[in-house]
């Protein structure tokens, strides 16, 4: 296992910037096989401006689950990143969605846990399995596809 991706890398690696970045700390668990991704989901983000809980509700407000998805195609960035063999320049395409399938919603507070896992990789195309779960609970599971092409 190697060291956790810190900002400065997450940023060198994926060309989102705040407030479009999704993904907070990234832990490359297997090179080129299985990254581990987080995002901290907080009440101040931008997608949840005007969502806001009325007084008394019990529910706080919620992350879509488009943005998950997304959140996970980001995460999918570390993934491509080691099976490139030293293409500096290349750019990752993310292409496709199959499979997907939503369970609950990340609320405020929750820390959602981005797992990364290759399927197969072939002509610069990348297939991998991705599942977000917030404690343990599944949030959101998909299958992932980027396209690789030189830059």
């Amino acid at each position: 296992m190697m060291p956790p991706l810190d900002s400065a890398q997450i940023l060198d690696l994926l060309p989102h910037r705040y407030p479009f970045l999704l993904v907070d700390r990234v832990e490359v668990v297997e090179p080129g096989r299985r990254v581990v991704g987080h995002k901290r989901v907080t009440a101040n983000e931008w997608w949840m401006e005007g969502a806001v809980a009325p007084a008394g509700a019990a529910a706080p407000p919620t992350m879509p689950h488009a943005l998950v998805l997304e959140a996970l195609a980001q995460t999918s960035g570390a993934l491509v990143r080691d099976l490139l063999d030293a293409a500096e320049h290349a750019v990752a395409y993310f292409m496709a969605a199959e499979r997907v399938r939503m369970r609950r919603l990340p609320a405020a507070g929750d820390t959602l846990r981005l797992e990364l896992t290759l399927r197969s990789w072939r002509r610069g195309i990348c297939r991998s399995h991705g599942v977000a779960t917030v404690g343990g609970a599944l949030v959101l599971s998909a299958d992932l596809t980027t396209v690789v092409r030189a830059g």
